[in-house]
C-alpha cells in the first residue's frame, strides 16, 4: 500500500511539474519581453504563433499600436493593450488565417500580461498578437468588445518583462499609433 501511494505521487507530481510551457524571448529595442505559451490549452492559436517563431516569420516585426483610456473616445468599452506583429497586410511571411478559440475554449482570460491574437472576426487571426496591460473582461468570449462576443484568441502570457510592456503602453501616439513604432529586434524559443 506504501509503495503504490508512493507512486501515485510521483505521478501526481510529475503531471504537475511536466514539461514546461514553451518560453518565448521577444528582443525589443526597448528591452526583453519573455513570454509562456500555453499549447495544451490553445493549440490552434499557441500553434500559430510557435510556428512563427520557430521560422523566423517575425522578423522585421514591430510594435505599432497602442490603446489606452486616453485615446479611444470613441469607444464605449475602453480597454488598454500593446499590439504588435507583421504590421502589413498580405506581408510576404504571413501564414493564412487560424481559426479561433475563444476563451470559453481555452479557459486563458484576458488578465494582467496575457497575450492573445488580434482579429477583425473569428478565424481571421494571422500574425498580429496583443498583450493586456490589466485585466480585460471584455476581450474575453461574451465581451463587448466586438459585437460577435467571441472575444479574441488568448495563448500564453508574458512572464518578464512587463516593465517594457508598461514603457512601450505609455509611449506618445498619433490616435493609437506609435510613430516610429518599436522595433522586435528577434523572437525566438528558449525552451
Amino acid at each position: 500500500m506504501k509503495k503504490h501511494s508512493i507512486l501515485l505521487l510521483l505521478a501526481v507530481l510529475m503531471h504537475t511539474c511536466g514539461t514546461p510551457y514553451p518560453r518565448i524571448l521577444m528582443e525589443t529595442e526597448l528591452g526583453e519581453i519573455i513570454l509562456e505559451v500555453y499549447p495544451d490549452k490553445a493549440p490552434v492559436t499557441a500553434g500559430n504563433f510557435l510556428t512563427y517563431v520557430e521560422e523566423n516569420r517575425f522578423e522585421g516585426a514591430v510594435f505599432y499600436r497602442v490603446v489606452r483610456s486616453d485615446n479611444q473616445p470613441a469607444d464605449s468599452i475602453r480597454i488598454a493593450v500593446i499590439q504588435g506583429g507583421l504590421y502589413e497586410d498580405n506581408h510576404p511571411a504571413m501564414l493564412p488565417p487560424i481559426a479561433h478559440e475563444t476563451t470559453g475554449q481555452t479557459g486563458i482570460l484576458h488578465k494582467d500580461g496575457v497575450i492573445s491574437m488580434a482579429r477583425w472576426h473569428p478565424g481571421s487571426a494571422t500574425s498580429e498578437f496583443f498583450i493586456c496591460v490589466g485585466e480585460q473582461p471584455e476581450l474575453d468570449y461574451d465581451g463587448k468588445r466586438n459585437p460577435d462576443k467571441q472575444g479574441f484568441a488568448a495563448f500564453g502570457k508574458v512572464i518578464d518583462g512587463m516593465d517594457v510592456v508598461h514603457q512601450i503602453h505609455q509611449l506618445p501616439v498619433e490616435g493609437q499609433y506609435l510613430d516610429p513604432t518599436i522595433k522586435i529586434l528577434r523572437v525566438s524559443r528558449l525552451n
